[in-house]
Parts: structure tokens; C-alpha cells; sequence
């Protein structure tokens, strides 16, 4: 009964699938090409770089902190300093210390605030990036009379007859031999 009832279920979706028109597209290949591509990794490399002349300067301001610190313990060990002068130089070195444990703290918390707004920026990027490639499939599905479009990298067997990758780049105005050929330098160089 069983054998029969899955015979039956296998037939059933065997003459479903035959009537639906199934697409893939690779995924990576539309993204890397897609037009925002190159200016959303530019402008995370700018703020990336713009966020790191930032913390080094605040590393600059530690760094003074010590060479300042250093010059008045050098001067607490001539034995000529009066007493009044040594209590004075030990006072700044307690300043300088409190202000370089502070300022540390400035820079440990400025380096994570910049790494989780770089990172909410490129989610950001990428979910507008990823939201458009899936409108321009989604009309290109409508239009073409396609019940369903997959990433070729989801599907684990295709003849390659149902890749519309190309049809979606030419709707970016994106030559699809020029991206092949992109693609396949920028992986030969790894």
C-alpha cells in the first residue's frame, strides 16, 4: 500500500513539474556586476579608510601621552629636583595616566562603534543591492512566463538550458560576455 501511495505521490509530481518552467540564474555574477557594485565597495573602502585615520589619530594622542609621561619620569630622577618639584612632576604623571587610561577606552569603544556601523552600512548596501536583483528577476519571471527562478547554486542538477543569468545582466545593461570574462580573470587570479 505504501509503494503504491508514493507511486502515486512521485506520479503526481513527475506531471507537476512537468508543466512548470523553471529558471536559474547565477547569483554572483548578477551581484558583481550589478550597477551599484563598484560604487557601494568604494565607498566602504572610504569609510573603512576615513574611520582608520580617525583611530590611528587617537593612537597619535596616546602615544603623546607616553612620550609625555616618560619626559617628566625622566626629570623625577635628577637628584637636584627639589621636593616641592618632584611632587608637582608625580601629580602630572597621575594626570597623564588617568587621561591615557580614558582616552584608551575612547579608542577601544570608537573601534567597535566604526566596525559595527561599517558592518550595518554594507547590510544596508547589500539588502538594497539584493532587493533590486530580485525585482528585475522577479519582472523578467512575469514576463517570461517562468513559475520559478532558483540560484544555480541551490540547484544540484541543470542541463543549463534554463540559465536566464544572461537576460537578467543584459536588463542591467550589462554585457554578459564582458562578466563572464570578468569573472573568470578574477577567479584564475586567485
Amino acid at each position: 500500500m505504501k509503494r503504491l501511495v508514493f507511486a502515486a505521490f512521485a506520479a503526481i509530481a513527475l506531471a507537476a513539474s512537468a508543466e512548470l518552467k523553471i529558471g536559474t540564474v547565477d547569483m554572483m555574477l548578477l551581484v558583481r556586476n550589478h550597477p551599484s557594485y563598484e560604487i557601494n565597495r568604494d565607498y566602504l573602502r572610504n569609510t573603512e579608510r576615513d574611520m582608520q585615520k580617525e583611530l590611528d589619530s587617537m593612537q597619535d594622542g596616546l602615544r603623546d601621552l607616553q612620550e609625555e609621561a616618560q619626559t617628566i619620569a625622566k626629570e623625577l630622577q635628577n637628584p637636584m629636583l627639589a621636593e616641592t618639584e618632584k611632587q608637582k612632576s608625580e601629580k602630572k604623571i597621575a594626570d597623564i595616566q588617568q587621561r591615557y587610561l580614558r582616552q584608551q577606552q575612547e579608542l577601544r569603544a570608537k573601534a567597535v562603534k566604526s566596525q559595527d556601523d561599517l558592518a550595518k552600512t554594507e547590510a544596508g548596501l547589500l539588502k538594497s543591492q539584493a532587493d533590486d536583483l530580485k525585482k528585475r528577476i522577479s519582472e523578467y519571471a512575469v514576463a517570461n512566463g517562468y513559475d520559478l527562478i532558483l540560484d544555480s547554486a541551490a540547484a544540484i542538477y541543470d542541463r543549463g538550458t534554463s540559465d536566464v543569468t544572461d537576460d537578467i545582466l543584459r536588463s542591467m545593461n550589462v554585457d554578459p560576455e564582458t562578466a563572464r570574462a570578468k569573472e573568470k580573470s578574477a577567479n584564475e587570479s586567485k
